[in-house]
């Protein structure tokens, strides 16, 4: 690691951050320098010594990192409910992309109810957004602790035009779809999510899929898939998924890629072979959590014996929370699959994957971190609370998987640069001041399993936009995220 050279020029700073390492982002080796923050932006990276400021922080022996971008987050109603974000900026989290998996919170006003897969974002009464331009007002009138960047879910728009969600939409509710999504994309929706995997799109066929994605043709829009099958159909799944971006004429993130089952594992080899064939031909991008369970809403034909599965949550019986559903059905006298009906709806949690199957896709070059954490859960899946400290303490530390530089630069620059956040995922000069400040020695993941709400360790301090969001282990009172609209970023 080299110093940096002395910077003249800058008498006055708001903060001042020294003598830490800086790992850029860039993946370039870090560097010892001190950074300075004035009003939103980094002002200077480098040797200032004798430059005044209102907060000085001595960071020797930490890293300098530009906060991290959480590409594929579940937290819509939650930057809203409890906008302190705990759970993320405690993790050095400063910018969270919602609206995945085909399920936003916007732009809907349902009739009546909301069918299960979208408490995934909370109650019924979250939804209360027909227009996604007011819901983008909403969140700049009420701001998070975090910048909040949104995909339109596919989902969504289906539940706002169809009354029967167990088929493919008519050509006039195809139009329909289109139009509201085109209003949304012009409003700063970053792009499109599908959640084909789920009830309530799995009727949608590919052409339904391209007709509304083609909206985003030729721009800088993003094509987002839960794909309709990471288990045994998991390589044609990809195939449609890739097909959907080629004729869309939009690049395609791969949401939480993984290969589920015994069956399926080791298959990660050829899923990465395809997108690095892919690459080379259109625009496509994955993220990954660093786990081996997964967890979505609960399905009673995941409980027939092929995997433990843990309940995260229940609307009738919330007392079974953070249960294994074998144990639930002992006590309730009943097979596991009938357990879970009667839970119905509730959450679960799937001990599903492999683990070489997850640090392959984590090694893989175009990977980026996304924690796919469902904040409104009672007894979440610990993803919610460590998924970025995990990846640098146990992945990058730990194991040697990646580089330091290698691990902060799939948080922050890769994602920055694959969803257009512009003057994000940078600690240079005239960036915003989106920074996390962490012990490299001592961050680590505490979440688990038994006590998912555990706060990393590690963590020093965070910067929203020059506002200090968390410093020496507790939150602070400000909110200076922004909602981060496409053609305005």
């Amino acid at each position: 690691m080299t110093n940096a050279k002395s910077l003249p020029g800058l008498q006055r700073c708001d903060v001042l951050l020294e003598g830490g390492t800086v790992v850029d982002g860039s993946g370039r080796p870090g560097f010892v320098a001190d950074v300075a923050l004035a009003g939103d932006r980094i002002v200077a990276v480098g040797s200032l010594k004798g430059v005044k400021a209102e907060q000085a922080y001595d960071v020797a022996g930490c890293v300098v990192a530009p906060g991290f971008i959480d590409s594929h987050t579940h937290d819509d109603n939650a930057v809203l409910a409890g906008p302190d974000m705990a759970c993320k900026v405690s993790q050095g989290v400063t910018t969270v992309v919602t609206g995945n998996c085909g399920i936003s919170l916007a732009p809907v006003l349902p009739r009546a109810g909301v069918p299960a897969t979208f408490h995934l974002l909370g109650e019924a009464s979250a939804f209360r957004f027909p227009d996604f331009g007011a819901y983008l007002d909403e969140l700049a009138r009420h701001p998070a602790a975090v910048n909040v960047a949104c995909l339109v879910g596919h989902s969504t728009l289906r539940l706002a035009e169809m009354s029967d969600l167990e088929r493919p939409a008519s050509q006039d509710e195809v139009r329909a779809m289109r139009q509201r999504f085109a209003r949304a994309f012009e409003a700063g929706a970053l792009g499109l999510s599908t959640g084909l995997y789920y009830p309530v799109s799995r009727m949608a066929p590919t052409g339904e899929v391209v007709d509304v994605a083609n909206v985003m043709a030729g721009s800088d829009g993003v094509y987002a898939t839960h794909m309709r099958d990471e288990g045994d159909g998991v390589e044609e799944s990809l195939e449609e998924a890739l097909r959907i971006g080629r004729d869309a004429d939009v690049a395609v993130l791969i949401s939480h890629h993984k290969v589920i089952g015994p069956a399926n594992f080791g298959r990660s080899t050829r899923t990465l072979a395809r997108i690095g064939r892919a690459s080379r031909e259109q625009r496509v991008g994955l993220d990954v959590y660093p786990y081996v369970a997964g967890s979505t809403a609960l399905d009673p034909e995941r409980c027939r014996g092929q995997m433990r599965v843990m309940v995260t949550w229940s609307r009738d019986h919330p007392e079974q929370a953070g249960r294994d559903i074998v144990d639930i059905a002992r006590d309730w006298g009943c097979l596991p699959v009938e357990a879970a009906r009667r839970l119905l709806p509730a959450g679960a949690i799937y001990f599903m994957l492999d683990e070489e199957d997850v640090r392959r896709i984590m090694a893989y070059p175009l990977t980026m971190i996304g924690s796919d954490g469902l904040p409104h859960d009672t007894h979440p899946h610990p993803r919610l609370w460590g998924t970025f400290p995990r990846v640098l303490g146990h992945y990058a530390r730990q194991l040697g998987l990646l580089t330091l530089e290698d691990a902060v630069q799939r948080m922050t620059r890769l994602p920055a640069e694959f969803f257009g956040l512009t003057d994000r995922g940078a600690i240079r000069e005239g960036a915003y001041a989106d920074v996390t400040v962490f012990d490299p020695a001592v961050v680590a993941d505490l979440a688990t399993f038994d006590a998912p709400t555990q706060r990393a360790a590690g963590i020093r301090h965070v910067f929203v936009n020059g506002g200090q969001v968390w410093h020496g282990g507790e939150g602070r009172a400000a909110r200076p995220g922004r909602a981060l609209r496409r053609g305005a970023r």
